[in-house]
């Protein structure tokens, strides 16, 4: 296979004129850094903000002459909203954006698989993948997800990370990683490595700042390869920092990814229960076990009293933990060093394993970690045995 260059793919890039025949996107500055790895190419167009649905077929564009170099396996094109500089600052003259295609009618629920694993492909090597969702953002997800990581791999097991949250993604900064992934023999992806846990993100592979609009077929790509082209090697255990909400994306990898069970990450307060809740009917749905919910910001000790308050209020994952007959797996503080720890890339379960709070999430990993063999078992017992006599 032709080695393919920067250059070359800068090159055909030209070849594609910008918003209504303005000069072609790279001269325009539109085209971002090209990261090229395995013969797939990588890169973000720049379009103003308020036009991105109907640059489409400009995007599709740049990815249908990407893909007709000689030597590309494949790329992926986002598009990504106005930034200042590269020559988008100046109004577009906008034009009506086309009607969207009428959207293919939904499964019915209860056409379901009868088993949460059925149909599904597993990914070699991963004995069960966890997923950790919200129903909203803004609840500690991914710091949840981090440090349940953590405290999996602090309990004995090999441990994977994937950032799923291609919109946010937060694994580069809470982990310390930095880089680009290399590859396996010209091949796959090699998952990047911090504190004994192995981990992809399109954070590795855009920068921090380009906000990403994606439809929901190229985030279902893009999942799927940081999913399926990576090499794990042997991992107890596969846990998925989930999009925030309860959207195509989240559907579909629950739908599609064989999932041992689901955690379900929320805040006390009424507001973000209710978005819980979604997250948890969502995963019913699709018969993916629930694992358990946690409640993250569950209360505040001052440090200077050591009295606690109850800021978002207090107990309300719990209670709906117990109306829903669902685990309920444990409840964080807020707590500044959880915050400082997170924003510094060295995660409390790893920069203070000691503390209370570290163990908190050590007894939450070691629950869910039950859960999933409990719903192991429950799977097998289930499953009819043929005797000979």
């Amino acid at each position: 296979m032709m080695a393919v260059t920067k250059e070359t793919v800068i090159e055909r890039l030209k070849t594609v004129n910008g918003p209504d025949f303005t000069g072609n996107i790279v001269d325009l500055g539109m085209v971002s850094e090209i990261f090229i790895a395995d013969g797939k190419v990588f890169f973000s167009i720049t379009v103003p903000a308020a036009r991105a649905q109907e640059m489409e077929p400009l995007r599709a564009a740049a990815e249908r002459v990407v893909k007709a170099i000689p030597g590309v396996a494949g790329a992926i094109v986002a598009l990504t909203a106005e930034k200042k500089g590269g020559g988008m600052e100046a109004p577009v003259p906008s034009r009506p954006a086309p009607r969207p295609a009428p959207a293919a009618p939904a499964r019915p629920a209860q056409q379901a698989p009868a088993s949460h694993s059925h149909g599904k492909r597993g990914v070699p090597g991963i004995e069960a993948i966890i997923a950790v969702a919200s129903g909203k953002g803004g609840v500690g997800k991914s710091t949840t997800a981090v440090n349940l990581a953590l405290g999996l791999a602090a309990n004995g097991l090999k441990v994977g990370v994937l950032d799923a949250d291609i919109y946010g993604p937060s694994m580069p900064r809470l982990l310390n990683i930095h880089g680009r992934p290399q590859t396996v023999d010209g091949k796959i992806l090699k998952p990047m490595e911090n504190y004994g846990l192995k981990v992809m993100s399109m954070g590795f592979l855009v920068d921090e700042e380009t906000p990403m609009i994606w439809r929901g077929p190229m985030v279902m790509s893009a999942l799927t390869q940081m999913l399926r082209e990576v090499e794990w090697g042997p991992l107890d255990v596969l846990v998925v920092d989930m999009p925030p909400g309860t959207g195509d994306a989240q559907l579909t990898m629950a739908q599609q990814v064989p999932l041992a069970g689901a955690v379900i990450v929320s805040t006390p307060q009424d507001l973000a229960l209710i978005d819980a809740r979604k997250g948890l009917n969502m995963f019913k749905k699709v018969d993916v076990p629930l694992l358990g919910i946690v409640e993250n910001m569950s209360y505040f000790l001052a440090p200077d009293t050591g009295k606690r308050y109850d800021i978002f209020g207090h107990g309300g994952a719990r209670r709906e933990a117990e109306r829903l007959g669902v685990t309920f797996l444990g409840e964080v503080p807020l707590e500044m060093g959880i915050r400082e720890s997170s924003d510094a890339g060295t995660p409390v379960v790893v920069s203070k394993p000691e503390s209370a709070e570290a163990k908190i999430y050590r007894d939450i990993a070691a629950k869910v970690w039950d859960r999933v063999n409990e719903e192991r078992g429950a799977a097998e017992a289930a499953v009819p045995s043929i005797v000979f006599e």
